[in-house]
């Protein structure tokens, strides 16, 4: 009895082990869902990453430039030795000993210049982590793209396969008609057409899977023998009512990453009008100076440095042949400039819009009107094929139908894709 139990433990312990090691992932398989996806990409993509070095450097910069109107502390030593020299004033002689030197030094300057460098420095770093923002929503986009391409292309391989698990069917019923003298070779002929044609747009439409899934392993920075399984479906993810819900969402323009970089550019361009002019402005800087010497002998010299000094000095500039001038007008003008195509692109965006919600409505009317024709081809070509297989219907009403069928699919599938294309290029807009 004792042995029974020992052998169900050990069986049972092994069935744990096996579970577990089936359950476990492979190190090149990964499953992700489309949410799964996005994050996925946020922590590896590389681009990101250099967008959030970016913020780092503009942070950099911007303590740089504070830093520049702090008090800077300077500390320096020296020695000399002039090999027993004596100073010769003519009644007397003044020895040179060896000696050694410290001082230590603090200044600080002031100028308009400084103070428009920090808020400057600012401006780059809202435009820093706007760009950080707008790269995050950019990849995810393009992540969501890549999926729903991913699972339309395998909608159209499942479609295609059934497809030609039937034509090969009516083709094998065909052949054996041909075999006992009921029917032509030229009708098996033309379903064996039929069939070849669909394996070889399965296997195009397979390496266009590939494409895609290629494009999303770069998008998630994974190696590309990685495998990549999708858990959402396309039913699942495919919500016309998220869809036409975009159509009456209002436009908030300053929602827009384009337009909110493009407003600090601007705001950056004006600021340059003032740097340059302060340029040319008065520049105030205060030290002071703490100085020591140690003699290496006692022998009586002569020390002429001062321990303590403190010194301010101010410096304005008084003629420039207008070159201020001239520089200041040039930033005042790259500034209108600026202004005009802040207008344009304001314009533009809201042109957009009104062009994207043209476009979902019209790819979600395509799409319904695409998928009542797909499923009205799908029932004439069963019908025909009941009829053909009755010997009611030729060869040649297979052939037209199951081409008519494979229009249609192609019709409804594309469809599918200028809805995605079309909804997220309309969410990126409206940063949704």
């Amino acid at each position: 009895m004792r042995n029974i139990l020992r052998k169900s433990g050990f069986f049972a312990l092994l069935l744990l082990i096996a579970a577990g090691l089936q359950a476990q992932e492979s190190p090149d398989r990964i499953s992700l869902s489309l949410a799964e996806a996005k994050q996925y990409a946020i922590d590896h993509n590389r681009t990101l990453a250099n967008a959030s070095i970016d913020i780092k450097k503009a942070q950099a910069n911007k303590w740089k430039a504070i830093a520049a109107l702090l008090p800077q502390v300077t500390a320096s030593g020296s020695y000399t030795n002039m090999m027993g020299y004596k100073m010769d004033l003519g009644q007397m002689q003044i020895s040179m000993p060896p000696y050694a030197t410290f001082g230590l030094q603090t200044a600080v300057g002031f100028s308009g210049a400084s103070i428009i460098g920090i808020q400057v420095a600012k401006i780059s770093g809202r435009m820093s982590d706007i760009t950080l923002e707008k790269t995050e929503k950019q990849i995810c986009d393009q992540v969501e793209t890549l999926y729903y391409s991913a699972l339309v292309a395998e909608r159209t391989i499942g479609l295609l396969e059934q497809n030609l698990e039937s034509m090969r069917k009516l083709h094998g019923i065909t052949q054996k008609s041909v075999d006992v003298g009921v029917a032509e070779q030229t009708d098996a002929d033309q379903l064996l057409v039929q069939v070849a044609t669909m394996a070889s747009t399965i296997n195009t439409t397979r390496n266009s899977l590939e494409m895609v899934y290629n494009s999303l392993r770069l998008q998630l920075c994974m190696e590309d023998d990685a495998q990549i399984v999708l858990t959402d479906g396309l039913d699942d993810l495919m919500n016309m009512e998220t869809a036409r819900a975009l159509l009456t969402e209002e436009f908030d323009i300053n929602r827009n990453y384009d337009y909110r970089l493009l407003k600090e550019n601007t705001e950056l361009t004006r600021k340059q009008i003032a740097l340059t002019a302060w340029s040319a402005g008065p520049t105030l800087s205060i030290y002071h100076q703490l100085s020591g010497r140690h003699n290496f002998s006692n022998e009586p010299t002569m020390n002429m440095t001062p321990p303590n000094q403190i010194g301010a000095q101010l410096s304005i500039p008084l003629f420039t042949s207008g070159k201020t001038y001239a520089s200041v007008k040039d930033a005042r003008l790259a500034y209108d400039k600026q202004l005009n195509t802040l207008e344009d692109t304001e314009l533009s965006l809201y042109v957009q819009h009104h062009q994207l919600v043209y476009d979902l409505s019209s790819a979600i009317e395509k799409y319904e009107i695409q998928k009542q024709n797909m499923e009205v081809a799908q029932r004439v070509f069963d019908n025909i094929a009941r009829k053909y297989e009755q010997g009611v219907a030729s060869s040649l009403d297979v052939t037209n139908s199951g081409t008519n069928l494979l229009t249609a699919q192609s019709s409804y599938v594309q469809t599918l894709l200028e809805i995605i294309t079309a909804q997220v290029a309309l969410e990126q807009l409206l940063n949704k």
